[in-house]
């Protein structure tokens, strides 16, 4: 078969770091996907929650192809239009003053942390200074992100990680409390808790975080990375509570598809911390990228993504519970909006049932070794949320 031949092909060439599925996935239309066989699958994945206006939306295609003709890079020597109107737009959106545009989440996290220890640099002159955060919690894959990550197994074979970073447990205030000092520059934490198994964060506990900071002139950073852009029917998932970061990482459907992330931080930040020279990207923020992140926020609000997460997330959640109350095996549903979680019993692995689901034309995702995770494009209808249920209870009921 053709796939086989393709799935041989990249064995033989590409860097063995990924268990894929196999299937090669050709094109998409709307919430749907097809591979090269032709077999059609209902995606809940979203590409890992990046693809939020699902696939083939015109104006977001439009868009793209008009600044191909235009302009795709000239690097950050020189200012550009459709970037200039992207920092506008995302400013706006999150109430903070100044972006820098990276190419993904997880440079836009080093970004946070070379901003909070030039930040504290900038007062006391000291280099030791300590970042808190969270157990459990996933901030990336390159060295300085995944300091901040709270898990050993991603940790361990690259120790030791740049930086001092102490892990606290997260929804709970007293044991961030434990861990400060007056060496304390940053407490990092995801606003929700993505592969650590879709916990969202408790209102008491991200308040508590954020009067810390403020008390004792530390800076708070949210991950809105995965949480963020609408995926909870809030454009960031800290303003359902309330509490403004200090400095926000952003990426995934910050560009449907471009890759392009951002942190983003208030202008007391920008103003006491990192000065022309100490930061900089080749790619980021050139015209192409920024013309996808302006039209995205322009679809967000003619489209009223919001608004549509908002109800047809409760189809969704609705659906959870059932299947909750109805399989043994199912033991718990977390989330809020479209990031949600359904956890399994130890006895039973995610990755099986994820791969269960792919023969039945369903695309799920895992978050740790036995939680489904859901995080379809924003666009999804009831339809959707009905059939995705009926496909994952013909695997569920096999259990």
């Amino acid at each position: 078969m053709e796939a086989n031949s393709q799935i041989g092909r990249a064995e033989s060439h590409i860097l063995h770091t990924y268990n894929r599925y196999p299937i090669v996935l050709d094109y998409g239309e709307g919430v749907y996907l097809y591979d090269t066989e032709g077999k059609k699958y209902l995606d809940f994945a979203a590409g890992i929650a990046v693809q939020a206006l699902g696939y083939g939306n015109r104006e977001y295609q439009e868009a793209l192809k008009g600044q191909i003709d235009k302009l795709m890079h000239t690097s950050n020597l020189y200012y550009n239009q459709p970037t200039i109107e992207a920092a506008e737009k995302i400013c706006a959106a999150s109430g903070l003053d100044r972006v820098f545009f990276t190419n993904s989440g997880t440079e836009a996290i080093e970004g946070a942390i070379k901003a909070a220890k030039k930040y504290a640099y900038a007062k006391d002159g000291r280099t030791d200074h300590e970042i808190i955060a969270m157990e459990h919690s996933f901030h990336g894959r390159s060295l300085g992100a995944l300091a901040v990550t709270g898990n050993a197994h991603y940790r361990e074979p690259f120790e030791p990680l740049p930086g001092i970073v102490k892990f606290a447990e997260y929804n709970n205030l007293e044991s961030v409390k434990r861990l400060v000092n007056g060496k304390t520059c940053a407490i990092i934490l995801e606003t929700v808790q993505g592969e650590g198994g879709i916990y969202p964060a408790e209102e008491d506990f991200l308040r508590g975080v954020k009067e810390i900071c403020g008390q004792e002139d530390i800076l708070m950073i949210l991950d809105e990375i995965q949480c963020g852009m609408g995926r909870t029917g809030h454009m960031f998932a800290w303003q359902k509570y309330g509490v403004k970061p200090d400095i926000m990482a952003c990426a995934k459907a910050l560009g449907c598809g471009v890759p392009v992330g951002a942190f983003v931080m208030a202008e007391h930040v920008a103003k006491a911390s990192l000065k022309p020279g100490d930061h900089g990207t080749t790619y980021g923020g050139n015209p192409f990228v920024g013309a996808a992140v302006s039209k995205v926020f322009d679809i967000f609000e003619g489209q009223k993504i919001l608004k549509h997460v908002r109800e047809i997330s409760e189809c969704l959640t609705r659906q959870l519970e059932q299947m909750r109350e109805e399989y043994g095996v199912v033991k718990e549903r977390r989330g809020l909006g479209l990031m949600q979680g359904l956890e399994l019993e130890a006895s039973v692995p995610a990755g099986e049932v994820s791969a269960k689901a792919l023969e039945q034309g369903l695309i799920l995702i895992t978050a740790g070794n036995n939680v489904l995770r859901f995080v379809p494009p924003l666009v999804i209808e009831k339809q959707h949320v009905d059939e995705m249920a009926g496909k994952l209870r013909a695997v569920l009921g096999q259990y």
